[in-house]
């Protein structure tokens, strides 16, 4: 089933997961910033236990530490050193990073030569790129945590450039190497593109409600072409690329780092390789942190098309509930859903246009919705970007639906949804077709009138048949004693709490189920509670008790003194920032924000609050800068109260981690973010 919606498996690379990234770092400096103030604010303290281990070691090295993956059999319990018949592995030589998107200086870059097919060890081989933010002191060093952030598809290697430093410090992994990596088939890890940027971009928003021949002939060719692009670029190398083999590769990448065990966070499906890699090498597993549980293996035809289905259906009416309640929803109405249903129609007939001259249809509504309720924090801007669209501007649509697309403003794709369905294929994971398809295309429409009601029987098909042959995924069973911590959500659209439920089962008696009451997918840094189960069972191998229930964070109230700061003399009134707080991950229960402009430079901004704020007592800060070009001026008082501000000028519009700013802020003038803690 083509539609996003209905046929998207766990992938959490979204424009909720990525734009978090960019408010992590800044939170993370704010806290420094803060801390400096002596007011009370710091990160969990690292609690280092085990024994140390080296920085990196060939492959090649015959202790137990260097054991390689066997291609052929993956015996867990095998210790033996590599032999010339084993699979090429290449080393680790790490050095300074030249790619754009880790500009942290504390990073450091690698790749891991491994072969194409573990079957063929002397035959092609795959770079692939790594990550990591290096442990503090070499001889304190426990050892690797590897990361993904789901998909299949999703950059490890992004998240960690991003957000790396900022996890080490709010969860105490000073002694560890955290290391993100983009898992094969991914963007710089031989990234799978079966089309081109311009010919993926002309199909990625087709009309996909078709109401004419033109538009089914138009959605039958695109697909067409896409299937034959990957039979012609990749051939019947696709098979390779399935989360087993990805497994395997984890494991050369424990070999290559002198490692004995590893340990690993994964999101979404970050946590079905998570579970597979423990599956094949369980006596390799120091601990494991699998985060919006994805088990898919067990699931019935009819889940396997229902489970998602009904998880956003379920989120989509809690947004409704809250936009009709909240009375600074731009989206309001008596009959939310309704009006949603309706703003549908319109835009099928009549597209919204984008300042970038594309025309946003129901199909892009549809996948901005989607995207939007991966999590709590981007309503605001989802009824934000359908009051527009309603009004006949079709920007905001495109932020949120272009953030789950992987489409950059520069019309490049990252390779998320050109992997995504071919790595899934791969890993045996692929929707079947059911016996009788009209029963359950009525079955969809029953669970789900608004995101199936027009799903039919003509729907299904076997789409991996045409791509590879048949792959028959692993039963997870983790025969294993490390710690093994999974959370699933009790209102995450994604990967409902079935699955964490079903995965905790696997993993058996080593493995502790956490609930999350609130919205959303993937709790990494989200919540507190959550984060501080996850932190106790990397650093100190200690699970929470049976039944462990983690609540949302609670929001940050409005301090009593917001009224009485200062406004500058040319700064704006309070304007409305659901976009940029969105986009920036500003969520209630981080701060309490409010958003105006100015002419004014960032600095001439900041000298302005400085010489306000100081007049009335307050004491001003170091100025930081947690991203290029966003100076931030930080104030404090004697009571413990802390102020922020951070002055986005119109150049730092233009800086990649800002991507999409200009689309739901005026980039002509300068955005001025205050933040109370």
């Amino acid at each position: 089933v083509r539609d996003a919606d209905r046929g998207r498996r766990a992938d959490t690379v979204t424009a909720v997961s990525r734009s978090r990234l960019i408010i992590t770092l800044v939170a993370g400096i704010v806290t420094v910033a803060a801390c400096t103030a002596d007011q009370g604010v710091s990160s969990t303290e690292a609690r280092p236990s085990g024994s140390s281990a080296p920085d990196t070691t060939a492959p090649g090295d015959t202790s137990p530490d260097a054991t390689e993956p066997n291609g052929t059999d993956p015996d867990p319990t095998s210790s033996a050193p590599p032999t010339t018949d084993g699979p090429t592995i290449g080393a680790l030589d790490w050095g300074a990073c030249t790619d754009e998107a880790a500009t942290d200086e504390a990073l450091q870059c690698a790749t891991l030569t491994v072969p194409l097919d573990y079957d063929d060890p002397s035959g092609e081989t795959l770079d692939l790129a790594l990550v990591r933010v290096p442990a503090d002191d070499p001889d304190d060093r426990i050892g690797a945590i590897l990361f993904n952030p789901g998909g299949p598809g999703g950059s490890g290697f992004e998240y960690i450039a991003q957000a790396g430093s900022t996890i080490v410090g709010e969860m105490g992994l000073e002694d560890f190497d955290l290391i993100g990596f983009d898992p094969r088939g991914v963007d710089r890890s031989n990234g799978l593109r079966c089309l081109d940027d311009a010919e993926f971009d002309a199909q990625i928003y087709l009309d996909d409600t078709p109401d004419t021949p033109e538009e089914e002939a138009a959605l039958e060719a695109a697909d067409d072409a896409w299937v034959q692009g990957c039979l012609d670029r990749y051939g019947d190398t696709l098979v390779h690329y399935g989360t087993e083999n990805v497994a395997r590769d984890m494991d050369a990448m424990r070999a290559a780092l002198g490692d004995e065990q590893l340990s690993y966070i994964g999101i979404s499906y970050g946590t079905y390789l998570g579970s597979v890699y423990a599956t094949m090498f369980p006596d390799r597993v120091r601990a494991l942190v699998l985060d919006s549980a994805y088990e898919p293996t067990g699931d019935s035809v009819e889940q396997q098309y229902t489970t998602q289905l009904v998880g956003f259906d379920t989120a989509f009416a809690n947004w409704a509930a809250w936009c009709e309640a909240e009375a600074s929803c731009a989206f309001r109405a008596d009959d939310v859903p309704a009006a949603w249903d309706q703003l549908v129609i319109d835009l099928d007939a009549t597209p919204a246009p984008a300042s970038d001259g594309r025309l946003a249809n129901d199909t892009v509504m549809r996948t901005a919705t989607s995207s939007a309720l991966y999590a709590e924090s981007q309503w605001p801007l989802l009824a934000s970007a359908l009051a527009e669209a309603r009004d006949g501007a079709g920007d905001k649509l495109f932020v949120l639906a272009d953030g789950l697309a992987g489409r950059n403003p520069d019309g490049s794709y990252v390779t998320l949804q050109q992997s995504f369905p071919l790595i899934t294929c791969a890993s045996g994971l692929g929707d079947e077709v059911p016996d009788d398809p009209a029963a359950l295309a009525e079955r969809m429409r029953e669970l789900s009138p608004r995101f199936a009601a027009d799903v039919s029987a003509d729907d299904f098909e076997d789409s991996c048949a045409e791509l590879m042959p048949a792959v028959t995924p692993p039963t997870l069973d983790y025969a294993g004693d490390a710690p093994i911590l999974v959370v699933g959500g009790l209102e995450d659209p994604a990967t409902p709490f079935r699955w964490a439920e079903e995965m905790t089962d696997a993993m058996g008696p080593s493995a502790r189920l956490l609930t999350y009451t609130g919205e959303g997918h993937g709790q990494l840094l989200n919540s507190t509670c959550v984060t501080e189960f996850e932190a106790a069972t990397l650093v100190d191998l200690e699970l929470p008790d049976e039944g462990a229930v983690c609540e949302p964070d609670p929001d940050v109230p409005e301090p009593d003194w917001w009224t009485s700061l200062p406004v500058p003399d040319g700064v704006s009134d309070v304007i409305d920032s659901s976009g940029s707080d969105a986009l920036l991950g500003i969520t209630p229960s981080l701060a309490f924000s409010e958003s105006r402009t100015t002419d004014l430079s960032p600095d001439d901004a900041l000298d302005a609050y400085d010489a306000a704020l100081e007049a009335l007592g307050w004491i001003v800060g170091d100025r930081a800068e947690p991203i290029d070009g966003v100076p931030q001026g930080v104030y404090f008082d004697d009571s413990g109260a802390v102020f922020s501000v951070l002055a986005i000028g119109p150049e730092a519009f233009e800086n990649p981690d800002l991507d999409g700013l200009d689309q739901v802020a005026d980039p002509t003038r300068t955005l001025l973010v205050l933040l109370a803690f």
